[in-house]
């Protein structure tokens, strides 16, 4: 029986002697990105609110002048309809109609301007901010580095925010491009 009893044991001991490896794995490290705050926060983030800012301005006052002209075309047109004859009229109410639909087309060609240069502006940021967290994943070991929004996280821990590293090797990269 005692012999039965140590045989037990050390065959006990030889299976948590190779089932230790499972027991002591390395916990998963997974790392989360906040892609809005880097687009607030980050150099070439803050240049391109700025570019985007400056493009809108610029298109919103070509259409405050088309709009004004086309104000000051009704207010000539209210001026000399008493006096121009029927035939004039509606060639003169015919071009203000056209110059209105000129103005809407213009609007959304603007609108749609502006969306494309956010659009390209962004990919392009998000292209470097990419690049520059896989590599902060292969170099720190991480398992998943995930974006916060398109993940849907509710709630994490702060450690697990990897936003202001990215940041800051993000803002490096532009430095020295400069």
């Amino acid at each position: 029986m005692k012999q039965f009893m140590i045989m037990a044991m050390i065959t006990l001991f030889g299976i948590a002697g190779l089932c230790q490896p499972v027991f002591s794995a390395d916990v998963a490290k997974i790392g989360v990105l906040n892609f809005d705050k880097i687009l607030k926060e980050s150099s070439k983030g803050k240049l391109t609110q700025n570019q985007l800012q400056e493009k809108g301005k610029e298109l919103k006052g070509k259409l405050e002048k088309e709009k004004t002209e086309l104000e000051e075309m009704s207010q000539n047109y209210e001026k000399e309809a008493l006096l121009l004859s029927a035939e004039k009229k509606k060639e003169k109410e015919r071009e203000f109609r056209i110059r209105v639909n000129d103005l809407k087309k213009m609007q959304e060609d603007f609108a749609r301007e502006l969306k494309t240069m956010e659009i390209e502006l962004i990919k392009e940021i998000q292209t470097d901010v990419f690049k520059i967290t896989d590599q902060i994943g292969k170099d720190e070991g991480y398992m998943m580095i995930m974006e916060r929004k398109t993940a849907g996280i509710i709630y994490m821990p702060d450690q697990m925010d990897i936003t202001d590293r990215v940041i800051e090797a993000y803002n490096k990269q532009m430095a020295s491009k400069k």
